[in-house]
């Protein structure tokens, strides 16, 4: 799904047949400008999506971002102007601050936890925990927070994980057959396994034939064992159970990535507003 459309299903969503309340209350022709500000510290995130939301509603709305994606926000600040009619204004409000709020809540997250990874070379993955039909923005957001996509979905990297190594019945028979059927097909996917235990990660190692293995859910100490035996041969991803304050401890290890799907479903959307600056009648 395009942005663009996205977009559009959004905006059906809200307006159905008609904003009728604004057409109720609003005269036809009345234009005005209005304000989107920020009432809390922040990350911002979603200024270009709301700049879209904005003219897809009405072309001719003038539309003045005054912030960039990836911006530090505080209190107080405006972050776009948007002049013409105020009835369109009023209809995009909505969607537009929904898409504003959510993806800056996720862009302060991540820019939370990236700073905690200060002077160390690991870098912060977010994973497929969005909300369903917004991956696009989430993980948009999660850039703009300095936090790296993981892959987007089911279709664009092999991940072969727990069940998929259980169905296949072990770790060798999946990595055979994920390397046969990607030379059957003419694919060019990257592979990424995972490893829940060392009796795991001595098989990947045996059977080779992937570019990245996840460790999921070692401790530190265990990690740092782990990437000692991997030993720089394969891209590696720490994952599960990793919070807030075990963060810098894991990326102290030495390992590529950290994902935390927490970036994407465990968040709270910064307080956003849009005000009237003032109409006047066409």
């Amino acid at each position: 799904m395009s942005l663009e459309e996205l977009i559009q299903l959004a905006l059906d969503e809200d307006l159905g047949n008609g904003d009728h309340t604004s057409r109720a209350t609003i005269p036809l022709g009345v234009q005005g400008t209005s304000q989107l500000i920020a009432k809390e510290k922040g990350i911002l995130s979603g200024i270009q999506v709301a700049e879209k939301v904005f003219h897809t509603v009405d072309a001719t709305l003038r539309v003045k971002p005054l912030k960039t994606d990836g911006d530090p926000v505080l209190p107080g600040d405006v972050l776009m102007e948007i002049t013409g009619s105020s009835l369109s204004m009023l209809s995009a409000e909505r969607t537009a601050l929904n898409f504003l709020q959510r993806m800056s809540g996720i862009a302060t997250y991540t820019h939370s936890l990236v700073q905690k990874l200060q002077g160390l070379n690991t870098l912060l993955l977010d994973t497929r925990k969005t909300t369903a039909l917004n991956r696009i923005v989430e993980k948009m957001a999660v850039t703009h927070g300095g936090g790296v996509n993981h892959r987007f979905g089911l279709y664009d990297m092999i991940m072969i994980k727990d069940n998929h190594i259980d169905f296949a019945g072990g770790v060798e028979q999946a990595i055979h057959r994920v390397r046969d059927y990607l030379t059957k097909n003419k694919l060019n996917l990257k592979i990424e396994i995972e490893a829940r235990s060392f009796e795991e990660l001595d098989q990947i190692l045996k059977a080779g034939d992937v570019d990245r293995i996840m460790l999921d859910n070692f401790t530190p100490a265990d990690l740092k064992k782990a990437l000692a035996k991997i030993d720089g041969k394969y891209e590696t991803e720490a994952s599960g159970g990793i919070t807030e304050d075990t963060l810098r401890a894991y990326a102290e290890t030495g390992v590529d990535y950290i994902s935390v799907g927490a970036l994407t479903h465990r968040i709270k959307s910064l307080d956003i507003s849009m005000k009237a600056a003032g109409d006047r009648q066409k």
